[in-house]
């Protein structure tokens, strides 16, 4: 769903309705499932690959590691 969401922009920069078999009501209709179906493309081929970099930070801050940023003193 996640990604789909990532996808759905996209879309929106296209201009297909200028072409000979393109726009119209019936590409607006079939737009949202397409976007559906590459999502489930990318997730079978892997995801983007945010999973194990976001699990491993939060592993980190859980176990008290010490911060990347240098704290600031007011």
């Amino acid at each position: 769903m996640t990604i789909g969401q990532l996808l759905a922009p996209m879309f929106d920069t296209v201009r297909s309705g200028e072409g000979l078999f393109g726009g119209g009501q019936g590409e607006e209709t079939w737009k949202p499932m397409l976007t559906e179906a590459l999502a489930k493309q990318v997730e079978k081929a892997g995801g983007l690959g945010l999973a194990t970099p976001i699990y491993h930070q939060i592993l980190l801050l859980q176990q008290g590691a010490p911060s990347a940023k240098p704290e600031t003193s007011p």
